[in-house]
């Protein structure tokens, strides 16, 4: 349902008549001059008309529910359907399990024949030519020893190099005199000759001697 505007047209007319009036005489009031005064004056003395607009009409409340109404009815639950179980059939394999692989057999080396046993080492000590009593003779003793009738045993060591030469003596015991030890370490690296000393292989190479020179004066 619609509502239009009711407002009366009469008054509506009237109000746009006098609007029309005041602007009007206005405008008649600046051409001719008047005084302004005047103009507020009779615009004092105009009466508007204050249109108001009725307010709308209030709208029905709802009509009351009726009395009869039914609640709703309550949500119909469906029990959950159970089945039995299905039986399966379980087939199962007959197929005899193969027995597990054997491991590799791992077998031992052949036996090694045994290395060669090493050769025979020919190593050798040098050795004295001759006889070694004619390296120091009475004919040798010291004229002063003898004199003083100084008597000892000097022992000695001698260095061979690879020709069978003495390279070298050392007195090893001492006589007690040093006149008879420096004889016999002088009369052996000149007189004595050796076989130089042998390596494992067979080659002469430095060898040594030891031996003793006993100093004793000759009984007449």
């Amino acid at each position: 349902m619609a509502y239009g505007d009711s407002t009366d047209p009469k008054n509506r007319v009237v109000a746009i008549v006098l609007v029309g009036l005041l602007t009007g005489t206005l405008g008649y009031g600046l051409v001719n001059g008047l005084n302004i005064q005047m103009v507020k004056t009779l615009a004092e003395k105009l009466d508007v008309i204050e249109v108001e607009e009725p307010p709308p009409p209030e709208e029905p409340p709802p009509p009351p529910p009726p009395d009869n109404e039914l609640p709703p009815p309550p949500p119909v639950v469906v029990p959950p359907s159970v089945l039995p179980p299905v039986s399966q059939n379980t087939l199962r394999d007959t197929t005899p399990t193969p027995p597990p692989p054997q491991p590799p057999q791992v077998l031992p080396p052949p036996p090694q024949a045994p290395p060669p046993p090493p050769a025979p080492s020919r190593a050798a000590g040098a050795k004295a030519k001759g006889n070694p009593g004619r390296w120091a003779t009475n004919d040798d003793y010291p004229a002063r020893a003898q004199r003083e009738e100084r008597e000892g045993t000097t022992g000695f060591r001698v260095t061979v190099g690879p020709d069978g030469r003495v390279t070298g003596c050392d007195i090893t015991s001492s006589s007690g005199h040093a006149d008879l030890d420096q004889e016999t370490c002088k009369l052996v690296t000149r007189r004595a000759r050796f076989d130089p000393a042998l390596d494992r292989d067979g080659n002469p190479t430095t060898g040594s001697y030891a031996n003793r020179v006993r100093w004793q004066i000759p009984k007449e």
